[in-house]
């Protein structure tokens, strides 16, 4: 993305921090629950409010998680990593620290490859993933003058992902989030929730002349949709512009993005690792992997999004865009998988894709509460195949099972849909039609060609649509030629 300031175009260098939260029944560092939407202070151990005397025990799983995640991301895993305290006051931090990783991360490089809509593809690098405990929450609008903490959430485990600064574009940045999110699924180490807060993204944005190096970055925090770290990352580089352009200089800060006016906010000056005062914590021991562990995490993962894209190209015969489509989600994925097996894979991707999806848009829901299940609308779909129904009847009928959660078989019958396919039935209404419009037929014969979708309407309307398609098309060029 290049913005067209006054004195130039300008680039707009993107980096993200993504934390995700670790799909696990307790903390990181804790046997406290993590469901979302609990009373306030109801998941909250002694560990995690910090009590004197309490000190954290590992999680083991949420280890494996995090592991499970790098292998996902073909990133390197460190057998060797250590867990640092990183000093900031909170209200909602009782402990004073975060439990986090720094120098050592359990996981190291790895990268994303985007297919963007252009059919182009690009590799964004993963500079580290680390695990952390999370801080409480602040409750501002509880009480006019007070301000109220929930710690519930203290101490749940998560997962930052850092990006390499690759990322050019709001549009760029949108595919990735979207791309992580999609792996963080299928692997089943994070829900992916934002609304919920379960992952959170950092907008680190600067702006430069093409060509030329970094230039200082501000940090925009805590931002919880897609659509608002785009909006953020406008905001920010073209605000940025303004001021180098203006004869000023970009402070180097963390900056928060305001909801209502759609606008970037300073915060605070942004801190250096040094402000932190990291060191290893004294209560938890290197984190020694196996190996082997390691390798059988490996071999337990799924086929994740670009092996099953390749695959459903390869298996399907489907275009890149329509298989990129349809293992944006894992749930998507498997739906098109039950509806394709053993039917035409290319009229199941395009009802997915088309009258599916068109539908679950218009009333707000995602492909797990669909209305239609997959067995369903492969059934509908085996209609249309052996000419039980035409394609414009299935329209119909597929409406219909938006509507009632019935089969297609049972409307078909309950209605009386069942395509006309007897050749006599089909003939005496073309000889009706024909007899109603013998100007039209003399019109025909003498070269007006285009009359003949005026006759294959007349005929469809006469049979209420039940008629067989192929079939008059094939009856009426026979009759037509006299």
């Amino acid at each position: 993305m290049l913005i067209q300031g006054d004195t130039g175009d300008w680039e707009v260098v993107i980096g993200l921090e993504v934390h995700a939260q670790v799909v696990s029944n307790a903390k990181l560092f804790s046997g406290a629950a993590t469901v979302f939407g609990a009373e306030p202070n109801t998941q909250v151990s002694h560990v995690d409010a910090a009590m004197p005397g309490m000190l954290p025990v590992i999680n083991e799983y949420c280890v494996e998680q995090a592991v499970r995640t790098g292998l996902g991301l073909k990133a390197q895993i460190n057998l060797f990593s250590v867990f640092d305290r990183k000093n900031y006051f909170y209200a909602d931090l009782p402990s004073g620290y975060q439990i986090s990783q720094y120098s050592q991360p359990i996981v190291g490089t790895g990268s994303i490859v985007l297919d963007m809509p252009d059919g182009s593809t690009r590799t964004v690098g993963i500079t580290r993933l680390h695990l952390e405990m999370d801080a409480g929450k602040s409750l501002h609008d509880q009480h006019p003058s007070k301000t109220y903490v929930d710690l519930n959430r203290s101490g749940v485990a998560l997962m930052e992902i850092v990006s390499e600064p690759d990322l050019r574009s709001p549009e760029e940045a949108a595919a990735y989030l979207r791309k992580l999110r999609a792996i963080l699924r299928y692997l089943g180490t994070c829900d992916g929730n934002m609304e919920e807060g379960s992952m959170r993204c950092d907008v680190n944005v600067s702006v430069r002349r093409p060509g030329e190096g970094f230039g200082t970055r501000t940090e925009t925090k805590n931002v919880n949709s897609i659509r608002y770290v785009q909006m953020a990352i406008e905001f920010e580089a073209r605000r940025q512009v303004e001021v180098v352009e203006g004869g000023g200089q970009v402070v180097q800060e963390t900056r928060l993005w305001d909801t209502t006016k759609f606008v970037t906010r300073s915060m605070r000056s942004k801190e250096e690792a040094h402000d932190y005062r990291y060191f290893p914590d004294p209560d938890l021991l290197p984190l020694e992997l196996d190996p082997d562990w390691v390798e059988d995490i490996r071999r337990s993962l799924p086929e994740l999004p670009d092996e099953k894209k390749a695959r459903f190209i390869e298996q399907y015969r489907l275009s890149p865009y329509d298989a990129g489509v349809l293992v944006a989600e894992k749930a998507s994925a498997d739906y098109y998988e039950t509806v394709a097996r053993g039917r035409d894979p290319k009229m199941a991707a395009n009802w997915v894709m088309g009258d599916l999806f068109g539908a679950l848009n218009k009333l707000g829901r995602g492909i797990d509460d669909s209305p239609v299940s997959a067995g369903a609308l492969g059934g509908l779909i085996d209609l249309i195949a052996n000419d039980t129904i035409s394609g414009r009847i299935a329209k119909e009928v597929f409406a219909d099972m938006l509507e009632t959660g019935k089969s297609a078989d049972a409307i078909v019958e309950e209605k009386g849909l069942r395509q006309v396919t007897d050749t006599g039935a089909i003939e005496g209404a073309i000889d009706a039609v024909l007899a109603a419009n013998p100007d039209k037929v003399a019109e025909y014969r003498a070269g007006k060609d285009k009359l003949f979708g005026f006759f294959v309407g007349q005929v469809m309307k006469q049979t209420q649509g039940k008629a067989n398609p192929a079939l008059v098309n094939e009856v009426l060029g026979r009759k037509l030629k006299g």
